[in-house]
């Protein structure tokens, strides 16, 4: 997907953009209004992050949210998959057939690995970057090499915008970056630094492909590295992909005129919008697990215990197996259970392949909204 999704520039789209400013920018940055935004917009994160330690075990939003991520965001890329195909591949035992399905599983995997260094190393690098792409596209390609790349317009092919040109250049535009994602005394409140710091990436333009699935996954691990919050579930794919005129728009205006302001205002209402949807979607899955769980206690006395519950609501599909890693039930009587499930109407199974797949219906809906 293009940086910029306009044929027509003030800036000569043929030659490359090296002449990139490296970060912090010289202009203005926090107006009274975006501070003001952005006050709100921390208040909506820490409620977040204070609904996340509702959960029995939080831990079930990284594969339930994090997979609704991975589509949304190569949604965006024009990679499409469905939902169904997409959870019940992510637990299913058969290879991945569908392309698109296969490198959405390889973006949240991409994201979870991402994670785990930043919780363990706390850095933000170029390294880092190159790691994630390279998962989220099975190969081992990293920054470009060669001169010749160029952003096309998809609708009337012509070159809309050319990066940086390769090698040293773009490792030395790569540097600032890290550096100024990774100091935290200059003052900038962080989601600005978060906003900035994606339009730079976005426009160093690295990698040959994955540049805009590699530059959302940053966001996330930036907001976890500055702790606002403590599990990789914030994600602004459906905010953008819903207002994605505007990004590209406002990502040509800090090009053109060195507009940041306008820039940095819509992603911090991204942060402030998708923090809310991320409440509500993190309450209706509390109360549909504390509404299941006593139903299935009045109505199945015998199989129910709060780690059934916790196992159903880990992902939209179960299986025994999961029931069994668990420690809920050996092989034949987890099977029992998930048809007994079923037959009362929690649970609806599908086959893929030789195995039988159970989705709960009620925490897909919540997943879909």
């Amino acid at each position: 997907m293009p940086l910029f999704n306009q044929a027509e520039m003030a800036f000569d789209p043929l030659v490359p953009y090296n002449e990139l400013p490296g970060l912090p920018p010289v202009e203005e940055l926090e107006t009274a209004g975006i501070l003001k935004l952005s006050i709100r917009a921390h208040r909506a994160l820490a409620k977040l992050e204070g609904s996340i330690h509702t959960l029995p075990n939080p831990s079930i939003l990284i594969d339930s949210i994090g997979l609704q991520e991975a589509k949304v965001s190569s949604e965006i890329e024009n990679i499409v998959t469905t939902h169904d195909e997409l959870y019940q591949y992510a637990i299913a035992d058969r290879a991945v057939e569908n392309a698109a399905t296969k490198e959405v599983l390889h973006y949240k995997q991409a994201l979870w690995n991402g994670f785990n260094e930043v919780k363990e190393k706390g850095a933000l690098t170029t390294n880092l970057f190159i790691r994630i792409v390279q998962t989220i596209k099975e190969n081992q390609a990293g920054i470009r090499t060669t001169p010749g790349t160029q952003i096309i317009n998809d609708r009337t092919r012509e070159v809309i915008y050319t990066p940086p040109m390769a090698g040293d250049l773009i490792r030395d535009k790569l540097k600032n970056l890290e550096q100024f994602l990774n100091l935290n005394d200059d003052g900038l409140d962080p989601l600005v630094k978060m906003a900035v710091a994606h339009y730079q990436f976005e426009a160093i333009h690295p990698f040959s492909d994955g540049n805009g699935r590699t530059g959302r996954i940053i966001n996330i691990l930036y907001l976890v590295q500055q702790e606002l919050i403590s599990l990789p579930i914030l994600y602004m794919s459906r905010y953008i992909l819903d207002n994605r005129q505007d990004y590209y728009r406002l990502l040509r205006e800090v090009t053109e005129n060195g507009n940041w302001q306008s820039w940095i205002n819509y992603l911090i209402r991204a942060v402030e919008e998708t923090s809310r949807l991320t409440l509500h979607k993190i309450e209706a899955i509390r109360e549909t697990m504390s509404t299941m769980g006593e139903s299935i206690k009045k109505e199945i006395p015998k199989i129910y215990s709060k780690d059934l519950i916790e196992v159903l609501f880990h992902h939209p599909y179960s299986k025994r197996q999961f029931l069994e890693d668990a420690g809920i039930a050996k092989a034949k009587t987890a099977g029992v259970y998930l048809s007994q499930l079923e037959e009362k109407g929690y649970l609806k199974s599908v086959e893929l392949g030789r195995e039988r797949l159970y989705l709960n219906i009620s925490f897909l809906n919540i997943l879909k909204q």
